[in-house]
This record gives C-alpha cells, structure tokens and sequence, in this order.
C-alpha cells in the first residue's frame, strides 16, 4: 500500500477535481448540449442504435459516447453532472492506465510523472469542459497500444496481450469512427516495419483478433445500417473520407492555422510543455536495433506523430489531436525522471521550472492589475453587459477560448474571485515549486505543480460559471418553464445548435426557423423527421395563432428578425448576446 501511495493520492485529488467540476457550469449552446441532448433521447426513447436530436436522426455520431452518458442518466438523473460523469471517469481510468503503462515501459517514477501531466495540463481539463468522446478515444488508444506493446515484448501467455489490443481498438471505433483503426493499427504497423519485424505477424493472432474485433464493432454498424438508409454512405463516406478531405456537406468545419495548430500544444500541454526540449533524448538512434526502452520510445513517438500529423492537413479543430496526450506525457514522464539522475539535465528543470514561475508570476501580475483597474465597477451578476462581444459567427469563436477575446477591464468586476484565486495560485504555487526544484527535491516541486493546476482548474470553472450567460441558454430556459403554458410552443432561429441549451433545459421540442443546415440537414431527409423545421411564413402564421410562441435568438441576427417578422414583439427576456421574444404578454 505505501508503495502505491503516490498514485492513489494523485487520482484521489484528480477525482476530487474533475467530479467537482461536474455539477456546474450550465450545459454549453453548440455540441455540448446538443451530444447531451442526444443521449437523453437516447435514454428516452430506448433505442440504443439511431441516435436522435430534436426528434431528427442524428447519424454523425458513433455511439459509445452516448451509451456511457445514457449510463449515467440512469444513475444520476438527467442533469448536468451525469453528462459530464463518464468523460471525468475517463479522465481518471487514462490517468491510471499512463501510470501502468510508464511504469512497465520505464520506470514507477516516470508513471507517476506521466498520470500528473495528463490529469494537470491544460489541454486535458479545457477540452473535458464539454461532452466530445476525445477522452474515451485516448484512453482506449492507450489500452491498446499497452496491450500490444506487452505482447510484442512478452513470450508464451503474454502474447493473449493481442486480444486486448483488437478489443480496444474495437471500442475506440465506436467511439469515434474508423480513426479508431488508422490511430491503434497506423502506429503497431510502422512499428513492425520500421524495426523489421514483421516476422511477430504469426503472433499478432490475426484471423481470432479479427474476429474479435468484428464481434465488438461490426453490430452497431450492421444495425445502424439496417434501420437507415444511406447510413453508410452519410457515416463513412461523409463523415469520415469527405471530412478528411474538407469536403463534407454540409460544410462547417473550420481548421486551425498550420502554425497555430502546432504551437498551441505548448498552451494544451502547459505547464509540462516547458520540458520539452528534453524528448530530444527519448528520440531512438537507430530504428532496428536497440533495448527495450529504445524501441517503446519509437513506438509512443509514431503513436503521437501520425495523430499529429494527420490532423495537420485535415480538417481539424484544436481538442483532435487529444488522443496523442497519452504518448507525450508517457515521453515526457521518461525524460523528466531520467533527466532527475544527470547534473546536465537536472540544470535543465532548474531552468524550466524557473521559466514556468516566471510565465505565472507575469500572468499573475496582469489578473492583479486587472482586478484592481475593475475595482470600482459595480458587479451585477451579469458578466455579458462587460464585454466586448462580436457576432455569433466570427471566426474568433471557432478557437476554445474564442470567447477571452471578448472581455475587458471592466469584467474582472464579474470575475474578480475567480481571478484573484488564479493570481494567486500562479504567484505563490509556481514559486514554491521553483525553489523545491532548485534545491533537488523535484517530487515535491511536481507535486506542488499538480496541485497549483487543481486549484487553478478550480478558479477556471468558476470563471465559467461567471460566462453562463454568454456560453449557455440556461438562463432563457427558466424564463420559457416560468412562462410555459398548453400549446406553447419554442422557436429557434437558425441553427439547433445556437440556442442547443434550450432543448435540454426544457425537455421540450424545438422549433425551428431557417434550421435545415448542419448537423440536422441529413436527418430532415428522412420522411420519419418530426415538422420542426419552419419557414419565415410558418413563424408569422403561428405568431399570429392563439398559442404562446417564444422566440430564441443571437442578438446579431435580431434586428434581420423583427423586421421579417413585421408584428408585435414582446420581450421576456435578454442575456448574453441572445433574447427571447414573445408573441403575448
């Protein structure tokens, strides 16, 4: 027990912090409602095969993600912490599985570095504040490449290991698609090549792995296929070879800027991104010769590098490449605890550590100044009347943090709680570990890193908190259920996925005008899809009908609205760049 107290400690407070970001913010407007929204009419309907939004087919998705959330429904209630439970229990099981894969692969010093950097870097929390399948897809890709890895260099029973890889692999296709083969398959293929040992091809029990494989993936598929039609031209070819290619209809999907798309993983993998000078000793000398240790570097190398790579001249957006964090910070957790036992290297953290206060003492500075500039404005509760917001389409909120570009001075009123914790975690947390590290006591210097990033993750979810208004509809849900009455009924304008919130928060359909785009467009096809989607004519007879009619929408698309709509308005409300009208008082 107290040889694994390391590790159980570090899961023990990763949990704390992940669980406890669960119950709040409120459930996001774009795909965050929209997947939860999925899995609830998953969990309603008890059809665990079409995925539906809105009552519409919804055949973009591989199911995994869903099932696992409809889980937790069934656990927790239909709320926001059971849809963001199986993601942070993901998180958690990666964690885990890092510290057993790095302390197989190299050392127990170089897991517990490994588990810290994937539960502590920004990347992993920032893109885990949604519900995306992109931590199901890293940890069963790291599942599957321990598996292989133990087979390859096992003997006798050790080569069943191979079961485990088919099976991972297997799950990560129904996490997210063929992906799921290229990214397990991609790297264990070059891996065999590039070494020259494709002669371990007899081992790799192919014909009974394969089958294996098909027994876990193939049904969903098959049945998916059989109850709609098109399913695998719309799932395989749209989604998968047509999106690769940046040519999925409808398109809307942007990528990331090839030098941002690189550079930002400094941004994902801080704060150990500042050690990565140091992979430059884990690259191997040579590709067919080598130790053990040689060669698992190669192996983590090719596992992150087509990932990275793929996603360079794909469609991209920025959380894709998350599935390559497992083998970083495996790389990462090796270098780090290797580089404890040199005088050269041991300088090097010295310096890295001393450059990561000096970045949070800097960042800590500017929220301080920022607070203190915002000390006079009156907060109000309402952080979207202090910021400078751009309309809903601008190619800034195509980024992760598209929405930090909105504030200004006079918001750190709203956020100075938040900003105060943050400024001094970062000026207080990053220096104690700098002094630990420059005095050779790098356990305690890793440690107080990991819980400065806690209780930072800590003051960022309650900035989150502060943007409800801006990021959710939550708000405007409560107006609608204050207001609701027989007949009434809900209308979107535009897009499901501007107002996605409202569905959730209501447990009402959604009506909607100019909708038939995006995610709902192929599913509208179908004669099944319920008559949600409306026209300009549509909304200005049921405007004038007897029933009450909320009207959502962004307020950049407001002004177009009302003068189409040409009849009496009545406002119930407005908040965070959207309103909500009525057709009665």
């Amino acid at each position: 027990m107290r040889k694994h107290l390391p590790i159980i400690l570090v899961l023990l407070f990763s949990a704390a912090i992940y669980f406890g970001a669960c119950p709040q913010p409120s459930l996001l407007d774009d795909a965050d409602s929209t997947h939860a929204q999925a899995a609830k009419e998953m969990f309603q309907r008890h059809d665990w095969v079409t995925l539906h939004v809105d009552g519409v087919r919804y055949l973009e998705k591989a199911p995994l993600l869903y099932w696992a959330a409809a889980a937790s429904y069934r656990l927790f209630g239909i709320n926001q912490f059971a849809v963001r439970f199986p993601t942070a229990l993901a998180v958690i099981l990666l964690a885990a599985m890092a510290y057993l894969f790095g302390r197989w692969a190299y050392s127990e010093k170089a897991g517990l570095y490994a588990a810290m950097i994937l539960v502590s870097c920004v990347g992993v929390f920032l893109f885990t504040r949604i519900m995306i399948p992109e931590a199901f897809l890293a940890l069963f890709f790291t599942i599957a490449h321990f598996c292989f890895l133990r087979a390859f260099f096992g003997a006798g029973r050790e080569k069943r290991f191979y079961y485990g890889f088919y099976a991972a692999m297997a799950l990560a296709v129904l996490t997210k698609g063929l992906i799921g083969v290229v990214f397990v398959a991609g790297p264990a293929g070059c891996f065999l090549l590039l070494t020259g040992r494709l002669s371990e091809l007899r081992h790799l029990r192919l014909l009974s792995g394969s089958a294996l494989f098909l027994a876990i993936a193939a049904p969903w598929h098959l049945l998916a296929g059989w109850r709609n039609e098109h399913f695998f031209w719309f799932y395989f070819v749209n989604e998968h070879f047509l999106r690769f290619l940046g040519k999925r209809e409808p398109v809307d999907y942007n990528k990331v800027p090839f030098l941002s798309y690189w550079l930002l993983h400094l941004a994902w993998l801080f704060p150990w991104s500042l050690g990565l000078p140091l992979l430059a000793r884990q690259v191997p000398r040579s590709l067919r010769t080598g130790d053990r240790v040689t060669l698992v570097n190669l192996y983590l190398w090719l596992w992150a590098g087509i990932i990275l790579v793929f996603f360079s001249i794909s469609t991209s957006q920025e959380y894709y490449t998350f599935p390559a964090y497992p083998a970083l910070a495996l790389l990462l957790g090796a270098a780090f605890a290797s580089a404890e036992g040199t005088a050269r290297a041991n300088r090097f953290l010295v310096w890295a550590g001393g450059a990561r206060a000096a970045i949070a003492v800097a960042v800590a500075a500017v929220l301080g100044v920022l607070v203190w500039h915002a000390r006079h404005v009156q907060a109000t509760g309402d952080l979207s009347s202090l910021l400078n917001q751009a309309p809903s389409d601008a190619e800034q909120y195509t980024l992760s943090l598209g929405h930090m570009f909105d504030l200004t001075p006079q918001a750190f009123a709203e956020l100075r709680d938040p900003a105060t914790g943050a400024a001094l975690v970062l000026g207080v947390g990053f220096l104690l570990a700098f002094w630990f590290g420059s005095r050779q006591q790098h356990a305690r210097a890793a440690a107080l890193v990991l819980v400065s990033m806690g209780l930072l993750f800590i003051c960022a979810n309650q900035a989150q908190i502060e943007f409800d208004p801006v990021l959710s509809s939550r708000v405007l849900a409560s107006e609608i259920k204050q207001r609701w009455e027989p007949g009434a009924k809900i209308v979107v304008n535009g897009e499901y996925e501007s107002g996605s919130s409202l569905g959730f928060y209501t447990n009402q359909p959604i009506l909607l005008l100019n909708g038939r785009v995006t995610g709902m467009a192929f599913g509208s096809k179908y004669p099944d899809a319920p008559p949600v989607f409306l026209t300009d004519e549509d909304v200005r007879r049921l405007w004038s009908g007897p029933d009450r009619i909320f009207l959502f929408t962004e307020n950049s698309k407001k002004e177009a609205l009302l003068k189409n709509l040409n009849a009496p308005v009545f406002l119930a409300a407005e908040k965070g760049g959207k309103s909500l009208v009525m057709n009665k008082p």
